[in-house]
């Protein structure tokens, strides 16, 4: 295993030990997050645990369900005690790029809908200015090329469509919506952002998270964890 997925593994597994029966548990998206789910049902079966888990897209409905724990929709009944879930970048203020993997708008409903969020990730994912990952920005198919304009002559930023696996057209997500990926290079007021994102007209959620994890799990490369906090 290489020491990526050893960071990931090990990170996985300590943010399991954080469930606690009776929970329901933000269940996330991602190679890091899937560690998780495997850690969290290796606890349920040998300790009893009893669960109900969140989705937070379709992949991590499909890998719990394998795994064997118990699903719920996201309702006011089923607010999650705990979401855990990987970032893509993350800074010293614990903001977030999250939607990488497409999942942006179903993982930040579950991620604000929480009472916690906890954000597992390797040491790569950690950066003092956001902006380096492009940015994922959730956008209506319909009449996405002129959303895309309207993005890059307010912004001056590239905004390239994401495709889907192998090329073949869009890629669309869970939700029916199309991914444009943005190159800010720095992102130094990430809620400022933010906020001027959502008033463009045909974006739908945007992969800034802003102010909602509380602490980050961080994987290093010789299997040991370390948690960080909010330093600004």
């Amino acid at each position: 295993m290489g020491d990526s997925q050893t960071a990931k593994r090990a990170v996985g597994i300590a943010a399991a030990q954080l469930v606690e029966s009776g929970m329901v548990v933000g269940v996330g998206t991602g190679s890091t997050a899937k560690y998780f789910t495997e850690a969290l049902a290796q606890r349920v079966s040998a300790e009893g645990l009893v669960l109900r888990c969140v989705p937070t897209s379709r992949q991590s409905r499909a890998l719990a369900e394998q795994f064997g724990l118990p699903m719920v929709p996201l309702t006011s009944a089923t607010r999650p005690d705990l979401t855990i879930d990987g970032a893509d970048e993350f800074d010293p203020a614990l903001n977030l790029v999250k939607g990488g993997g497409g999942a942006l708008v179903q993982e930040k409903l579950v991620a604000v809908s929480s009472r916690e969020m906890i954000v597992i990730a390797d040491e790569s994912k950690s950066v003092k200015c956001l902006g380096a990952f492009p940015l994922p920005v959730a956008v209506v198919p319909f009449g996405w090329e002129t959303t895309r304009e309207r993005l890059k002559d307010r912004f001056g930023v590239a905004a390239t469509l994401r495709e889907s696996p192998g090329g073949h057209g869009a890629f669309v997500t869970d939700d029916g919506l199309f991914v444009l990926d943005l190159r800010f290079g720095q992102i130094p007021d990430p809620a400022q952002l933010e906020r001027e994102l959502r008033t463009v007209t045909g974006v739908a959620e945007v992969g800034l998270f802003i102010a909602v994890a509380v602490r980050v799990l961080l994987g290093e490369a010789d299997g040991t964890v370390r948690e960080v906090t909010r330093s600004i």
